[in-house]
């Protein structure tokens, strides 16, 4: 009971937190110290920028990751009011003219002559020019980050169409298909501003607190508001069956408590796959000398990836969301154990966790490529470590009939697979077996699946 207080209080707390900006009424009194023919007049005088703002061209659609974008109207995500104004306006930055890096002309009331010439809306996408002269140990570490550019959701794409490896294979898709790209998935990739200075796409955009420049974006707010279906969802113990992860409840960790911004920021490098990032966070690091801490641990830290015993159920992506139909399955809650797909990159683990993430041959087909000529080169089941960790899982103990945990004596009883006299299986659908794959899915996923490499004692045909 203790525990579900906890849980219940640290969810109330993440609505409040999370609606906060959505709820605080805007002043619409301007500051009389103010002139409209100004950027700060403009932009802290609410009604003015009712009376003058641009609606929004109509959404062009193309789906992408996370569910519906939520709407935040125009005048409200460029409205300097509200909370962290003062903190903006007496900050380093708030002491610079809007015009050092937003160019454009000030001292005019005309929005259209305000917001032309080399206006730009977005500094930060041009991080070398605006923030490199104050931060350039940041920005040179940031500008080939998986953050900002996206590698590995792009080096799939290329290498799916088999045109090589990113950053060069980027380049020789067509037009179409970057457009595709860009339509489709770049909207969670990030600027500077994306983290510290707004709300992330994915979140409506805009203003996130008046301007001011947060050094650590919130955990809510921004980091699973784009990481949200499979992260967010995960950590937060949304699922049904689900509980949040033990690092939340029981540690109270945000983000950043395991990814520094070291790891966030990057370190120059262009990495085709997160988990070649260097600094990744490691189980290790917190939980050292648990090789012989138990029997599983005994039997099994050096075969199955950590997330195996310890992942509750997960999402796993469904259509690719790519124009039209995509992969054509919606996503869905479950867990499969398979043949370590990235084993040059995590040498350790024979068997790791997998979430299907299906792209679909003709996923691009919208975009001028009906077929991807080369697109079992990658498994559609991807190397997973779900932020959904318990000590104890179905995997390694029951519930009893006090609704408590109860270790198991054995890995036999909860993960390994065992035979039935009636011909039947314990445990089967815990891994990845070739008849679990979609029939185009299946040369694309052979060296992953565990058909034939199970121990023989399992019995499994």
């Amino acid at each position: 009971m203790k525990k579900l207080k906890l849980i219940l209080a640290f969810f109330l707390a993440i609505f409040l937190v999370a609606c906060s900006e959505k709820t605080t009424e805007p002043d619409p009194t301007p500051d009389p110290n103010l002139d409209k023919a100004s950027c700060i007049g403009c932009h802290t005088d609410y009604n003015h920028l009712k009376a003058v703002h641009t609606p929004d061209p109509p959404d062009p659609g193309g789906g992408g990751c996370g569910g519906e974008i939520p709407h935040i109207e125009p005048y409200d995500r460029v409205y300097l009011g509200g909370p962290g104004y003062d903190e903006f306006k007496n900050s380093s930055h708030g002491q610079m003219s809007c015009t050092t890096c937003h160019k454009g002309v000030d001292n005019n009331a005309d929005k259209n002559i305000a917001h032309s010439g080399d206006f730009i809306a977005k500094p930060s996408a041009d991080a070398e020019t605006f923030c490199g002269s104050c931060h350039q140990s940041i920005v040179n570490q940031t500008k080939n980050s998986i953050h900002e550019q996206g590698w590995g959701q792009k080096n799939m794409v290329t290498l799916r169409s088999g045109v090589g490896n990113v950053p060069d294979g980027f380049n020789n898709l067509t037009e179409l298909m970057k457009d595709g790209y860009d339509t489709n998935c770049a909207k969670c990739h990030a600027s500077c501003g994306d983290c510290h200075v707004m709300r992330p796409k994915a979140g409506g955009g805009g203003l996130y607190r008046a301007h001011n420049f947060i050094k650590t974006p919130n955990m809510v707010d921004h980091c699973t508001t784009c990481h949200s279906s499979r992260v967010g969802h995960a950590f937060y113990g949304v699922a049904p069956g689900t509980v949040p992860d033990i690092h939340l409840t029981k540690a109270g960790y945000s983000c950043m408590n395991c990814h520094t911004k070291n790891e966030i920021h990057g370190d120059g490098n262009i990495y085709d796959q997160r988990y070649k990032v260097a600094n990744l966070p490691q189980c290790q690091n917190c939980h050292s000398g648990i090789n012989n801490s138990n029997l599983f641990h005994t039997l099994h830290i050096n075969t199955f990836s950590c997330n195996a015993c310890h992942s509750q159920n997960y999402n796993n992506c469904g259509s690719c969301h790519i124009g039209g139909e995509g992969a054509r399955i919606p996503a869905y809650l479950g867990y499969k154990i398979g043949m370590n797909p990235i084993s040059e990159t995590k040498p350790v683990y024979e068997f790791a966790v997998l979430r299907r993430a299906l792209s679909a041959p003709d996923s691009w087909k919208e975009y001028g490529t009906p077929i991807l000529s080369d697109f079992n080169v990658a498994p559609t089941y991807k190397y997973a470590t779900p932020h959904n960790i318990q000590k104890i899982t179905s995997r390694t103990g029951y519930k009893d009939g006090s609704g408590q945990w109860v270790v198991y004596s054995t890995c036999t009883e909860g993960c390994h697979i065992s035979k039935n006299p009636d011909g039947s299986y314990n445990n089967k659908e815990l891994y990845l077996f070739d008849s679990d794959c979609l029939e185009w899915e299946k040369a694309a996923n052979v060296n992953i699946v565990v058909d034939g490499k199970l121990p023989s004692s399992w019995q499994v045909d």
